[in-house]
């Protein structure tokens, strides 16, 4: 088995390599892969991503969105969490979630942490989640990756993930709450993040001499990664458009008046508005909202096109800010 000493902490790079392995240098060998992410959202394959994120503290904050090529639920990564990644043959691996965290766990029994593998796809501390894990598959190759919380910032995670109650109708996969814990305040002894890869990372590589199963990055291995990085996850289509259809009602009340948008959206794209409220206006909503069909739900976009509407002429003493706070936050 081999493995990447990967530095990188941009999560768009992080899973561009993941599937860069899986697609082409796990074709010849196993690989396990130990990363982490600076502050970002990793949304599961089959999930609505709007419905997941709460995209005012998103946008506050800077916190990356990036979708994954994996299921699951909606997960945030900081510097505190740690992602372990195995590249192997799927024959007798598929959905063997139990086999794939067993290393993981017996590493953390060695550090005097009581964990246990729990559900369909969880490690559990004390009964609290500490670890979720998700798969993906290419030709007889499959991913299985996890997050493990080792001393991650869990206040946070309440905020990022918490959507506000906008109403929305979609046939995304949601994300289940579960009560979380991180490692650290369960260790036997103090140890910090790189001692804690160091212990992970000999566990599952089943070895101490980790110089030895080092596989080293290329300048071609690099650029393709890159190129995936673009291709994919550097991609508003990607992470935001891949969204199942879905349905949302977005509703503000402003010095002008209450404003509401109903929005059907297909790929990511406006395909259906219709504008509702009690403001004031001279101008005909019809040819607003057929500018607005179209667009992509996005807030640049918006702001682009409405910039040169007279909106004024819509609704009286509501502002474009006001309009993109509505539909946006």
């Amino acid at each position: 088995m081999k493995t990447i000493l990967n530095d990188s902490k941009d999560p768009r790079f992080n899973l561009a390599l993941e599937e860069y392995v899986l697609k082409h240098l796990g074709a010849k060998e196993d690989f396990v892969l130990l990363w982490q992410n600076e502050n970002s959202v990793i949304i599961g394959r089959n999930q609505n991503t709007i419905e997941e994120i709460n995209t005012a503290y998103v946008k506050e904050h800077d916190v990356n969105v990036v979708r994954r090529i994996t299921g699951g639920g909606a997960v945030y990564h900081d510097l505190g969490n740690l992602n372990f990644s195995f590249v192997t043959k799927m024959k007798d691996n598929l959905n063997n979630y139990e086999k794939f965290t067993a290393p993981v766990i017996e590493a953390l029994k060695t550090l005097g942490v009581p964990a246990e593998f729990h559900g369909r796809n969880d490690i559990v501390v004390d009964g609290k989640k500490m670890s979720g894990n998700a798969q993906s598959f290419h030709k007889d190759r499959m991913l299985h990756h996890g997050t493990i919380l080792f001393a991650a910032d869990l206040a946070i995670i309440a905020e990022v993930l918490n959507v506000k109650p906008d109403k929305i109708a979609s046939k995304g996969i949601k994300s289940k709450k579960a009560r979380v814990t991180n490692v650290k305040p369960h260790l036997e002894k103090d140890i910090d993040m790189e001692g804690f890869k160091r212990t992970l990372l000999t566990h599952l590589l089943g070895t101490d001499d980790i110089d030895k199963h080092v596989y080293e990055l290329d300048m071609e291995d690099l650029k393709a990664i890159r190129d995936l990085m673009d291709k994919r996850y550097n991609r508003w289509e990607w992470n935001y458009g891949e969204s199942p259809d879905f349905s949302i009602e977005k509703r503000g009340r402003y010095e002008g008046g209450t404003i509401e948008f109903c929005f059907n959206i297909k790929e990511g794209n406006i395909s259906k508005v219709k504008i509702y409220g009690d403001f004031l206006g001279t101008k005909d909503l019809s040819a607003l909202e057929e500018k607005i069909k179209c667009l992509r739900y996005e807030e640049g976009a918006f702001r682009e096109a409405l910039a040169a509407e007279p909106l004024d002429e819509y609704f009286f003493n509501i502002s474009l800010d006001d309009v993109i706070d509505c539909i946006f936050n």
